[in-house]
């Protein structure tokens, strides 16, 4: 086999394949005289079909079958022999493949690029600290007694924070406009549902008042028609409707799971889950730190390919959160959508992959079974869960290769400098903006 190598641009190789003639008639034959064992033809009996008859009718085919394999075994043989890591598949033309001539193909594909780590301790992370508070479990308790809570009537009027019952009408120039009219149409008050001065003309207003209230549409509006547009709305109140927070009884603790232990039990439960999400926020957050250095202080050539299977897999993940598993136009989620987190997620792949092979670093056992019996405390049978876990490759292998991710944070901050930061629960468990926000914040 004969093998010459072109670089054509950064990562991409084109090579040149040559198999000797003999190699690849001789397979050829082997299976023609194979098939003349077996084959039935009109005229002739099985296993007696001559080989010239059986090489005209099979021939062609059985050849270019043979120059599929070929072309797969060689080309590995060849990126093997030259020490190529091809990242992706290769695109392959055939050359020269006429019966009795050495066979020649080419195949056109990128490699990974090589990656020379930097030191790690030039890396400086700031890690937060903090911890869960009674003040901040008494908020939270609050916060989940308003996410429950119900609507209750009152005949008073109505203030920041109500839910109203509202028929309102919109008119320009006297004229109804579109999209400005709704009948028995429920708002908060203070939510900023509505164009500004709309919620605050309500306050003050009790059930069964009308008024008419005139307000301006803001300039960046997002119907042309209505930028900046002085308009009128006719509104009229059914109802005014406080919220009823939920009482810290059995009923409430139930929705919760917590079914014995009342209010004791659900604040030991309340606890525990902040003090889970507070440490998996540091833990994210301190991960999110260290990824951003590793980007800034390797610049790589991507392979292409890798971006487009990661474009793929983006696009496949958002259609089946979304798409909610109807038939969906992918055109209309174009790859400049998904090109930036590709582009960070291969690199970081690469990068990792990189600190994993230099490090030698394998998945601890044990760290696998604290993470999946952590995942399983979340259910009521927590043993089923980890039996389910181990007995399912892929989940198993989704944990160990977030395990593995782990373990590399841990082996280069082990290196780096790292700073600790006291801060609240909230600012903790709160992620970081991306760089773009904070930049658009800055100016």
């Amino acid at each position: 086999m004969q093998v010459s190598i072109e670089t054509t641009s950064g990562l991409e190789r084109r090579m040149t394949i040559g198999v000797p003639a003999d190699q690849v008639e001789s397979e050829v034959t082997q299976r023609l005289e194979q098939a003349a064992r077996t084959v039935r033809l009109d005229g002739f009996r099985k296993g007696k079909v001559p080989l010239k008859v059986v090489r005209q009718r099979f021939g062609k085919g059985v050849r270019q079958e043979v120059l599929g394999e070929v072309m797969n075994q060689s080309f590995q043989e060849a990126v093997n022999q030259e020490k190529l890591r091809p990242a992706g598949q290769p695109t392959i033309e055939s050359m020269n493949d006429n019966p009795g001539q050495d066979f020649e193909f080419v195949a056109t594909f990128e490699v990974y690029p090589e990656i020379e780590l930097q030191d790690f301790s030039t890396i400086s992370v700031e890690k937060p600290v903090a911890e869960v508070s009674d003040a901040d479990i008494e908020k939270m308790i609050e916060n989940l007694r308003t996410q429950h809570a119900e609507w209750k009537a009152v005949e008073r009027e109505a203030k920041d924070g109500d839910q109203v019952t509202i028929d309102y009408t919109g008119r320009k120039d006297g004229e109804e406009f579109e999209g400005g009219k709704a009948d028995d149409s429920r708002l908060v008050l203070g939510s900023g549902q509505m164009i500004p001065g709309f919620e605050d003309a309500i306050i003050g207003m009790k059930a069964g008042e009308s008024k008419t209230a005139s307000l301006s549409f803001p300039e960046d509006y997002h119907a042309e028609e209505l930028k900046g547009a002085a308009v009128e709305f006719d509104i009229t109140v059914h109802e005014v409707a406080e919220k009823e927070l939920p009482e810290l009884n059995d009923e409430f603790f139930a929705k919760f799971g917590v079914k014995e232990g009342g209010k004791d039990k659900f604040i030991e439960e309340v606890r525990a889950n902040m003090e889970r999400e507070l440490r998996n926020g540091i833990k994210n957050k301190v991960k999110n730190r260290l990824m951003n250095q590793l980007l800034e202080k390797h610049e790589l050539e991507l392979p292409q390919a890798l971006v487009k299977s990661e474009i793929s897999a983006l696009r496949r993940q958002m259609l089946s959160q979304f798409g909610g598993g109807q038939n969906f136009d992918e055109s209309l989620l174009p790859d400049d959508l998904f090109a930036g987190d590709a582009e960070r997620r291969v690199a970081l792949g690469l990068i990792v992959a990189k600190v994993i092979e230099d490090a030698g670093i394998k998945a601890d056992a044990d760290k696998v079974k604290a993470q999946i019996e952590e995942i399983a405390s979340t259910y009521e049978e927590p043993e089923e869960v980890v039996r389910y876990y181990y007995s399912n490759q892929q989940l198993l292998v989704g944990v160990q290769s977030a395990v593995l991710e782990d373990q590399v944070v841990e082996h280069i901050l082990g290196n780096a400098q790292v700073a600790d930061k006291p801060c609240s629960y909230e600012e903790a468990v709160q992620p970081d903006k991306p760089a773009e926000q904070v930049e658009a914040d800055e100016a």
